[in-house]
């Protein structure tokens, strides 16, 4: 039997991550979701969570005794059972837990317990509940008169998505169990498929404005300081403007204000950033529902830019605050810097005044001393000269001593002169030559 051949490679070598970067694009594809069914959605922080701990959890389902932690690698599993299925996503920040089971009857439980969802581990940042059921479009507005009994009268956000292939009902409270509840209608024939891609993105959108929201009691918190560097600045700049207080303090004051400023920025500008984009999301997300307004309830879409957009925009000034008070810090820094070169620059000019008049003066004293010296060696040289007379005549020389010293004293004074003439051209040219 001809074994078949390996196909042609007409490539270079693969790039290290090709394969993952590629199949990236196919990572947490939707579920297919049969109609009419139950999907509760838990979203939990895990920071301090480590992944042995999820994978550990997952464990103690029914049948998942032996899951091995590297089902766990691509940061996405879908477990399955005859009645139900569990997906498990991990993120940066957090993962999500979702249960996909058929619409249980008026006070059936679910099909896991609530005790294995409280025993998750991590903190709860959103929890949603979708039931999905078939329903006649044709008449949307009856439709909600109808839903708006299940959420006892409380206002509701409504719509038709998808291009009127879905009604999407929800009053987004937190019910006593922790749950926002969601019911999506959709009419029948709608496909497993179709299904699941609505489902995903109301799941996301649940998810991701709560993780965006994250960076509001941050902003809060970072506007109260921000609000005590603002005075600390505007304390120091008035000072820098007086100038009657000492350059020195300034530049300490300044250096520490700068130093707090930073550590806030390097703290926060992350979750800032994380705001930016999970908002960012959320709004694709409500823009690929392509929402229809009904007449009588505010749009999700339009609930969310309402009440949604202050948070982000408070979060998004806090950030612009954080870096124009940092770009303030840094001109007031560099003048004080200005002030300090001058006020330096202006002591380095009265230091070598200083020292001109004091070379002035060393010279004046120089050459006095020169005189004096050379007074003091044609003295020590003339007396040499009286007493070379003296032994002179006394050894029958015709010599008198005080005729010869006082002949000598200008030949002496002329040869200590030029000797000292000399030695200064020898330094000066030694010193120009170095």
């Amino acid at each position: 039997m001809n074994t078949p051949a390996e196909p042609a490679r007409w490539l270079p070598p693969d790039h290290g991550a090709r394969a993952s970067l590629h199949q990236e694009v196919h990572a947490r594809p939707p579920a297919r979701i049969q109609v009419p069914a139950l999907i509760v959605n838990v979203a939990v922080l895990t920071e301090g969570v480590t992944l042995e701990q999820q994978w550990a959890h997952l464990r103690t389902l029914p049948g998942q005794e032996g899951l091995g932690l590297e089902a766990l690698s691509g940061q996405f599993l879908r477990l399955h059972w005859p009645t139900h299925s569990l997906k498990w996503e991990r993120h940066s920040e957090f993962s999500r837990y979702s249960l996909l089971q058929t619409v249980p009857e008026a006070g059936a439980a679910l099909c896991l317990p609530p005790d294995w969802f409280a025993a998750i581990p991590g903190r709860t940042i959103a929890a949603l509940q979708i039931e999905l059921q078939h329903a006649n479009l044709l008449a949307p507005q009856a439709l909600l008169d109808i839903e708006r009994e299940h959420f006892a009268e409380r206002a509701v956000v409504a719509s038709l998505v998808g291009d009127r292939n879905g009604l999407v009902v929800s009053d987004l409270h937190l019910h006593d169990d922790g749950f926002v509840r969601l019911h999506l209608l959709v009419p029948n024939g709608t496909s497993e498929l179709r299904a699941g891609r609505m489902v995903q993105r109301l799941i996301e959108i649940d998810v991701y404005r709560m993780m965006a929201l994250r960076g509001l009691p941050v902003a809060k918190q970072v506007g109260a300081e921000l609000a005590r560097h603002e005075r600390a600045l505007a304390d120091i700049t008035q000072q820098l403007e007086s100038g009657q207080t000492d350059d020195a303090g300034l530049l300490e004051a300044l250096i520490s204000l700068a130093s707090g400023v930073e550590r806030g920025t390097a703290e926060h500008s992350y979750r800032f950033a994380a705001t930016r984009a999970y908002h960012a999301l959320v709004q694709q997300r409500i823009e690929e529902l392509r929402e229809q307004p009904l007449n009588s309830a505010q749009t999700l879409g339009a609930f969310m830019a309402r009440r949604l957009s202050p948070a982000i925009a408070t979060v998004a000034a806090t950030a612009a605050r954080q870096a124009s008070l940092s770009e303030r810090i840094e001109r007031t820094g560099a003048l004080l810097r200005t002030r300090v070169d001058i006020a330096r620059e202006t002591q380095n000019q009265q230091l070598l005044a200083k020292l001109t008049r004091g070379q002035a003066l060393q010279l004046r004293l120089q050459a006095t001393v020169e005189g004096l010296s050379i007074a003091a060696v044609s003295y020590y040289m003339v007396s040499l000269i009286g007493y070379l007379a003296k032994a002179g005549k006394a050894a029958g020389w015709h010599i008198e001593p005080e005729l010869a010293m006082g002949a000598a004293v200008p030949l002496v004074l002329w040869a200590v002169w030029r000797g000292n003439r000399r030695m200064h051209r020898l330094l000066g040219s030694d010193l120009d030559g170095h």
